[in-house]
């Protein structure tokens, strides 16, 4: 792999906390992606926000105003996260779809292309800057855009089962599934949205639990356990 787009939920960089931020979690992930920086490997990454809010939840906020906190608190693990990979020692830089002042630059794909070249790793924050959008959707858009060779989907969980794991001890995890599948049979990866995006630009998915021992690492070098969505 030479380019590769890492999705880290926000769930899943709060721990046991379940909300904002569990930083052994965090400087463990620094760590992992400067290995694979140290091999020559481009990464981008796109984080969730649900670990501070998610829109949908909401029954008392318009939509639109709710998604749009939900941009915002993917800023906030952007920034978070990107100064603990500074502090392990790499090079980072935060790209938006819209206007944060001086905490971020503006996207165009010509400076994400810079950037990358230049193996600094590219945090994709603000999702697409539309409301309706999931950063599931903007992690297929960014990694299209980016022409990277997969995309890394580190979740909770270990993998892609046929029903919820957490309500049906029975679930069987599936080592590979097509992304026609994932659309057929609504098993969840990413939304529905976001799985169309990658059928249509015949993107795969590396699918594993963050929370794994060397779980990034592992995903890249071929050590893998989790599961392969392929196109």
């Amino acid at each position: 792999m030479k380019r590769v787009l890492l999705k880290l939920s926000g769930e899943a960089l709060a721990g046991d906390k379940k909300t904002g931020f569990d930083e052994p979690t965090v400087i463990g992930v620094a760590q992992q992606v400067k290995q694979l920086t140290e091999q020559g490997i481009q990464v981008g990454v796109v984080i969730g926000g649900g670990n501070f809010w998610r829109g949908r939840s909401s029954k008392n906020i318009e939509r639109s105003k709710a998604d749009q906190i939900g941009m915002l608190a993917t800023v906030m693990n952007c920034l978070y996260v990107s100064e603990i990979f500074r502090s392990v020692g790499m090079k980072t830089l935060i790209l938006t779809p819209f206007i944060c002042g001086g905490f971020s630059e503006v996207y165009s794909f010509d400076r994400a292309q810079q950037a990358l070249n230049e193996g600094t790793v590219v945090f994709f924050a603000g999702g697409t800057g539309h409301p309706y959008f999931s950063t599931d959707t903007a992690t297929v858009l960014r990694a299209i855009e980016i022409d990277a060779d997969v995309i890394l989907l580190a979740k909770s969980i270990d993998g892609v089962y046929d029903s919820d794991p957490a309500d049906n001890p029975e679930a069987k995890k599936y080592d590979e599934v097509t992304i026609d599948e994932v659309i057929e049979k609504k098993l969840g990866v990413v939304d529905m949205t976001a799985s169309i995006l990658c059928r249509e630009n015949k993107m795969p998915m590396l699918v594993f639990g963050l929370q794994g021992e060397n779980s990034i690492v592992n995903t890249v070098s071929g050590a893998f356990t989790g599961t392969r969505v392929t196109v």
